[in-house]
């Protein structure tokens, strides 16, 4: 069984992420995925870079997702490193 099905999430994802190697969830998936799960529409995770925050906050919103609904069900804000330059 892979550790990821024991956080809640379908038969679908868990098979995609086996596809791509995973295992085992890391610290900050463990915590975030069963907490975002239950619906919770507020949540701070604070993680080091590449410890798979990533997944912990985009696979349950992939779950979340009702199909066929035609109106926006999630906001995905994506920060920038450092300032903003002129030049772009």
């Amino acid at each position: 069984m892979n550790a990821f099905e024991a956080l809640g999430l379908n038969e679908q994802l868990i098979q995609s992420i086996t596809d791509l190697g995973f295992e085992t969830p890391t610290p900050i998936q463990e915590q975030a995925i069963p907490v975002l799960l239950s619906g919770t529409t507020d949540f701070v995770g604070l993680a080091q870079t590449g410890t798979g925050k990533t997944a912990a906050f985009g696979l349950p919103l992939l779950q979340l997702i009702e199909k066929g609904e035609r109106h926006p069900q999630a906001l995905i804000v994506c920060p920038t490193k450092g300032t903003l330059s002129s030049d772009y």
